[in-house]
């Protein structure tokens, strides 16, 4: 199957309280009906993938881009160089998160170290997942996050990518959680797509828990992340037409985890979003085209926008 990545505009959306967010994707959603992953970053001592360079990343005809190398925990900043247009949301600042790297997969011993999560110890990162026929989980997360970043952009908001596939593989999840706390992000989303059982549709929005231990504390965090997930979770609804997971999150479209470490160790405003489930064929179909991902990055971004302005 040919996967089509086009991109571009922006739109806003009126602010909602988490109940009214909650209540938005139950009314919405065509019958209410939500499993994990890593991805995230940070400033601190290199970790493994923080070096070295090498050409612009390229995507083959139906494969996964190419993992481009290049240098350390530096988050790739707007996408030009152009000043951002005066809007809504000037003065902020929006970390964006795509999950994985799609040079992962040519790196397992580097991410499979173990770094400290705060509740323990976890894997620097992973591969992801795909859809049956081979599209990455990580070519997903970077095309959805380049197509978000366009439209905060527009909306007036300083943006910042983890990654841009300008690195041979990661950041390692702690590494992800630091760079949202280092850029003092106004927000951070971490872009995911799941990889559960057929059957399992939907999307859900993983919230952090409530964590002090070790170099994790979330107690700052945890209402004003909620109120951003529960503001994604109605606009995704709304905008995508994908209803709330089936198997995770109790038809809420919402779950909590306290074993991510780039939600344990954020000290800013932060979500994961699992767009769909690339193991079931029908969510597969819609996170394989380029207009439902368009319409997921601007269900995210009215969100974020929601959440910024409320």
């Amino acid at each position: 199957m040919p996967y089509d990545d086009s991109l571009p505009p922006a739109r806003r959306a009126r602010p909602l309280s988490v109940a009214a967010a909650l209540a938005a994707v139950c009314l919405t959603a065509a019958g209410c009906g939500g499993g994990p992953e890593a991805g995230e970053a940070g400033a601190a001592s290199p970790r493994p993938g923080a070096g070295g360079a090498s050409p612009t990343a390229t995507t083959p005809s139906g494969g996964q881009p190419e993992p481009s190398g290049s240098a350390g925990a530096t988050p790739s900043a707007s996408a030009s160089a152009e000043p951002l247009p005066r809007g809504p949301l000037t003065g902020r600042t929006v970390v964006i998160d795509p999950g994985h790297n799609p040079g992962n997969r040519d790196h397992t011993r580097e991410i499979d170290e173990q770094v400290d999560i705060g509740t323990g110890r976890k894997e620097c990162d992973t591969t992801g997942t795909s859809t049956d026929d081979g599209y990455a989980e990580a070519r997903f997360t970077l095309d959805v996050s380049r197509r978000l970043r366009t439209l905060l952009e527009a909306e007036g908001a300083r943006v910042r990518l983890t990654h841009d596939a300008d690195r041979p593989f990661g950041p390692c999840i702690d590494e992800r959680a630091r760079i949202g706390n280092g850029a003092k992000a106004d927000a951070v989303v971490s872009v995911h797509a799941d990889g559960s059982a057929v059957g399992n549709r939907g999307f859900h929005v993983i919230l952090p828990a409530g964590v002090k231990s070790g170099g994790a504390d979330t107690s700052k965090i945890v209402k004003s992340s909620a109120d951003l997930g529960a503001r994604i979770a109605g606009h995704f609804v709304r905008t995508t037409g994908s209803a709330p997971s089936n198997y995770v999150g109790g038809n809420t479209g919402l779950d909590t985890r306290n074993d991510l470490g780039g939600l344990n160790l954020s000290t800013v405003p932060k979500v994961f979003v699992e767009c769909g489930n690339m193991r079931d064929p029908k969510d597969a179909a819609l996170l394989t085209s380029a207009s439902w991902r368009q319409k997921a990055a601007q269900g995210l971004a009215d969100g974020i926008t929601s959440y910024l302005k409320g």
